[in-house]
């Protein structure tokens, strides 16, 4: 029985990580521009914690960060998002999980998005390069032959890690409680739609800045990565910054959130 539960358990923690990243991603996506532009040197880092046996245990860290990279021919940001179970849980079941997304500085556009996962000794590795509304893309699973692919994108679709940060440039200030929009984004080399409604504002714990007023957001998608209806949400500060300071997240095995614990050169 005990090897049931743990196995039970251990595949839990797996699911929970592989969604974890959409609904991050998806959830970020809102409204109309305006002129903030997200800056080099931010580092968000933030625990996870998922409900084991009706506890909300804290199981891994994430940290989101941004810096320049300069070539030859293009000045890019590069946006970074890692996962990693804390060293006391890998025993259990061992995650590390780096999501990159090189975007336009200005506009966020994608050039280049990379996502190498390491789940308990299952691995996978995806790269697309983005040229207009075309998309190439390698995969590789564990010790499976590489595979390549191309495919098609809309204007608007962005690669999950960018959409992350692209909030951070958008106007939620005039958006009314029930306004929802529709969006699309590109994850496992396929277009997902995505709705996301405005739910007002509540003040919440944004780690060591304290006690902020923020946007609240609600996320919906054709897809099984989430379950039940406004039990996927994201807290975000109110003002031009819109740092995430909360996420609560409903998947078919079970519920977690991510905190805010610490948040530096915003």
């Amino acid at each position: 029985m005990k090897s049931k539960i743990h196995e039970y358990r251990k595949n839990n923690i797996k699911s929970m990580s592989r969604k974890l990243l959409f609904i991050l991603c998806s959830i970020f996506a809102f409204t109309t521009a305006n002129s903030q532009t997200i800056k080099a040197g931010e580092k968000l880092v933030f625990a996870g914690s998922y409900n084991m046996s009706g506890l909300m245990t804290q199981l891994a860290q994430v940290t989101m960060s941004t810096e320049n990279v300069t070539t030859s021919k293009n000045t890019y940001l590069h946006l970074s998002c890692e996962l990693s179970t804390y060293s006391k849980w890998d025993s259990f079941f061992k995650i590390r999980d780096l999501y990159e997304s090189y975007v336009n500085p200005i506009t966020l556009k994608p050039a280049l998005y990379k996502r190498n996962i390491d789940e308990g000794g299952w691995t996978k590795k995806e790269k697309y390069v983005f040229k207009g509304n075309t998309v190439k893309s390698t995969s590789k699973k564990r010790k499976n032959p590489e595979t390549q692919s191309t495919f098609t994108i809309g204007n608007s679709t962005q690669d999950v890690i960018s959409l992350l940060y692209k909030v951070r440039t958008m106007d939620l200030s005039k958006f009314k409680v029930g306004q929802t929009q529709n969006l699309i984004i590109v994850f496992d080399e396929k277009q997902i739609p995505v709705t996301l409604k405005f739910m007002g504002k509540e003040t919440v714990s944004a780690g060591n800045l304290g006690s902020k007023e923020c946007y609240k957001l609600s996320i919906g998608a054709k897809t099984d990565a989430l379950k039940g209806k406004d039990k996927n949400l994201i807290w975000l500060t109110a003002d031009n910054k819109k740092v995430p300071a909360l996420l609560k997240f409903s998947i078919p095995v079970g519920t977690g959130q991510l905190t805010l614990t610490s948040a530096s050169g915003i």
